[in-house]
């Protein structure tokens, strides 16, 4: 099957400054992706490349098969939908839902009206009116409702509350479940959507430094606590991503399966072991990335 995103050595520089630095990867069609990293770490410098709106500096760079650029038929069958999303200041919700419809092919009249009605949006408001978690569910709506092969979302749920980010993920699994496309979640909220992901990309000062299927990586870090003698022991010959003293005690968080013997001699040091959610391993992986880099 043929990948919805091939990118190799995907460069993008600003004079001195590198924003995404020899990136390659595939995003294969039909799958939830998480593309996870810090503010300015490149992650949306690498959306806008994949919706043709930069031009990289060097590297291939393929969605679909083909260039994106000035490609229509790349770029109908991609939904890049972000928090900044702008509109003309006359437009209505319903121009924009009538605008999406004329752009997508497979635009969902119906659904959106749905959505619509689910978020209580009043679709015959001005745009301009609307307040910031209005304006995040109506991209949200267009979003879901093109039914893109490939949509991309940059964090344009940052202005929901809780209880609409949660409709916003019901919405999302069970419409996937029906059409499946390929999704792009850039967020910093990783332990609400940990249980969405599939694959998930990390992205550090331009570089690509984690890209692992979501349950590989839900199990690949533990936590273990207890004096620091028996941590010390315990942690002997392994990866620890980080250390965390308290007085007597030590809590360290360690990379790899927990197997078996291990456990065993966790219980026999006196030792607790606890799960690393996808969050925690994210910020342990992108600080130790800072401090490799440091040393360098």
């Amino acid at each position: 099957m043929q990948s919805a995103v091939e990118v190799e050595g995907l460069t993008k520089s600003y004079g001195s400054f590198t924003a995404v630095d020899h990136v390659s990867f595939q995003m294969e069609a039909d799958k939830i992706y998480g593309l996870l990293g810090r503010n300015g770490a490149g992650k949306t410098t690498i959306m806008h490349m994949l919706t043709a709106q930069l031009f990289p500096t060097s590297g291939k760079l393929k969605v679909f098969g083909e260039a994106p650029y000035e490609n229509n038929r790349v770029l109908s069958q991609t939904c890049f939908i972000k928090e900044s999303q702008k509109y003309p200041d006359n437009f209505r919700l319903a121009d924009v839902m009538e605008m999406a419809e004329s752009f997508f092919p497979n635009w969902d009249r119906a659904y959106a009206q749905s959505l619509i009605a689910d978020f209580g949006l009043p679709p015959r408001r001005r745009m301009k009116k609307l307040s910031r978690g209005m304006l995040s569910a109506a991209g949200i709506i267009v979003g879901l409702a093109s039914r893109a092969p490939l949509t991309i979302f940059d964090e344009p749920y940052l202005g929901l509350d809780a209880v609409a980010r949660n409709l916003f993920y019901d919405r999302l699994i069970e419409d996937y479940g029906s059409h499946p496309r390929t999704i792009v979640l850039s967020t910093h909220l990783i332990d609400e959507v940990s249980q969405i992901l599939e694959h998930v990309m990390l992205i550090d000062k331009g570089r690509l430094i984690l890209n692992e299927n979501a349950d590989v990586l839900r199990g690949r870090a533990f936590t273990v606590a207890g004096t620091t003698s028996a941590v010390e022991a315990f942690t002997a010959r392994k990866k620890v991503v980080h250390r965390a003293p308290f007085g007597a005690l030590t809590s360290a968080t360690v990379t790899g399966s927990l197997t078996p013997a291990e456990q065993k001699q966790a219980n026999a040091l006196g030792l607790e072991l606890a799960p690393v959610s996808l969050q925690q391993l994210v910020v342990h992986l992108t600080n130790q990335h800072g401090q490799e880099e440091e040393t360098l």
